[in-house]
This record gives C-alpha cells, structure tokens and sequence, in this order.
C-alpha cells in the first residue's frame, strides 16, 4: 500500500507534538509510548520507523518544544521588549498550561537524569534562549549573565507557581517572580 507524499514527515510531526505535550503535562518517566502513539492517532508498531527509541524521541520532543519557545520569545520580545516576555512567561495561562508551556519548567529534574547527548541538545537550545534574551538587554554589564539569572528566576517562579496552583500564594509567586526578573533586565 503506497501513501500519500508527505504522509511519513507529517506522522513523525505529529508524534513529536503529542509527545511534546505530553512529556510537559505528564513528565518523562510517566509518559508510555503506547499513550503517545494513541494521541497521535498511530498504532505502537508506527513508532519504529520514525524513532529508534523512546531516548530519541525525548531528545527531539525537548528540542522541538524548545525551538517553538524560542519562537514565541522572539515575538514577546518583539511586541514588548524584556518586559512582555517575563509578563507572558509568568502568566496564570503559561503556569495553568504546562503541556503547551516551556520544557524547562516542566522538565527538569528529569532532564539530568537523561542521557549525555539529551542534556546537551537541551544546553543547546537553552543558551539560543539566553543569548536571544540577552540581545534585548544591551544596557546591561553582562546581557548573558543578566539573561541566564532572568532564565533561572523565571524558571523557578514558574515551578514554584504550579506546585501551589489553585492558591493565593501561587499568584504571589507569578508576581515575586516579575518583580525580581524585571530587577534583573535593568541596568545597573
């Protein structure tokens, strides 16, 4: 049976998708390829001819979920400048919403327990993040110091956030985390 042209990329995007939001809403470790595959509307024996593994598949997920972070950073930082994108990532939407939100906050202590070659795809694509952050802070001494502390603090806030959602404190986490990121991006 031939397919359609095209068909095999679409497939394995979508895969990566599902994969993606779940990985984020579920973690790593709870997340079967069974699930994943049902998601995406393929059978379990589907997943072989686009992954060797589920290895293979956690590190191109993270990369993807990070490139669209990267994305949407760059539009944050387009409409607003620093400002709209510690606005935007500390947000009640991007805390209520991990499987759509970023990979880091949602991912990381199963990141380090991830092979060599995931960590480094991650590192990767988290210092695109910080270098693209760091070009919107050209006042500041040291932007990708500036940039990476801002990373760390709005990482942490979110983390903090969810962990308390649903409660008075989480919102009082989401605004701590504005005000000591928005410390950071000025100069000194």
């Amino acid at each position: 049976m031939r397919y359609e042209k095209g068909r095999k990329d679409a497939s394995r995007g979508r895969i990566l998708e599902v994969a993606a939001d779940r990985f984020r809403s579920d973690g790593i470790a709870a997340s079967g390829l069974a699930t994943i595959m049902s998601d995406a509307g393929l059978t379990n024996g589907a997943f072989y001819p686009h992954f060797q593994s589920k290895a293979e598949l956690v590190r191109e997920s993270v990369a993807a979920a990070m490139e669209l972070q990267s994305q949407q950073l760059a539009e944050a930082l387009a409409s607003g400048g620093p400002e709209m994108g510690i606005e935007v990532y500390l947000s009640a939407e991007h805390r209520d919403n991990p499987e759509k939100g970023c990979a880091s906050a949602a991912l990381l202590p199963e990141l380090a327990r991830q092979p060599s070659e995931t960590r480094e795809v991650y590192a990767d694509h988290l210092l695109t993040l910080v270098r693209q952050l760091a070009e919107a802070l050209p006042r500041a001494k040291d932007p990708e110091g500036a940039a990476l502390g801002v990373f760390a603090t709005l990482i942490g806030a979110l983390q903090l956030a969810r962990a308390m959602e649903g409660t008075e404190l989480s919102d009082r986490i989401l605004a701590a985390g504005k005000d000591a990121a928005r410390t950071l991006i000025e100069p000194r």
